[in-house]
């Protein structure tokens, strides 16, 4: 199974649109937000994915009101992180903040899926598959990248644009 990852899109429409197109093109089966969302026109983009997105909400997603409807109304799954998974017999966590995982939830998850750094992490840290696609938000010029993680090989490419 692979799925897409997704982090700290910050409303930027423009580029949100582009991970739709290369989440579906990739053939990604689910997809994951690791949060920072900030507005409901991105989750309203994000509804046309061909797979189903879940995700979490991040410190810049404070027009709850409006995302939790949007979300809805897109059939996106949205709580408070971490939000805890499992899928293709693989125990994941999804955060935002990778600092506010309590030790024991990581110790008992084969991998970590974050954002808020903005920067890419892809390292194992004690039996922990931890992954984080980077930017895709446009504040870091030429670092636009999401994540497609394969299930059955615990490994993770990055998608650029």
């Amino acid at each position: 199974m692979r799925i897409g990852v997704v982090s700290d899109t910050h409303d930027n429409l423009t580029n949100v649109a582009r991970i739709v197109e290369l989440f579906d093109a990739a053939g990604v089966e689910r997809v994951v937000h690791t949060g920072d969302i900030t507005r409901a026109a991105t989750l309203e983009i994000l509804g046309r994915l061909q797979a189903p997105l879940v995700g979490v909400y991040g410190n810049n997603d404070k027009e709850r009101e409006a995302l939790e409807t949007a979300a809805r109304a897109s059939g996106i799954r949205l709580v408070d992180p971490p939000l805890r998974l499992t899928w293709h017999e693989r125990t994941l966590t999804v955060a935002h903040d990778p600092l506010a995982i309590p030790g024991a939830l990581l110790e008992e998850s084969e991998i970590l899926l974050h954002g808020h750094t903005h920067r890419r992490v892809i390292e194992r840290s004690n039996g922990c598959l931890v992954f984080n696609p980077g930017e895709c938000a446009g504040i870091l010029a030429g670092r636009n990248a999401v994540g497609v993680l394969d299930l059955d090989s615990l490994t993770a490419e990055l998608l650029h644009f």
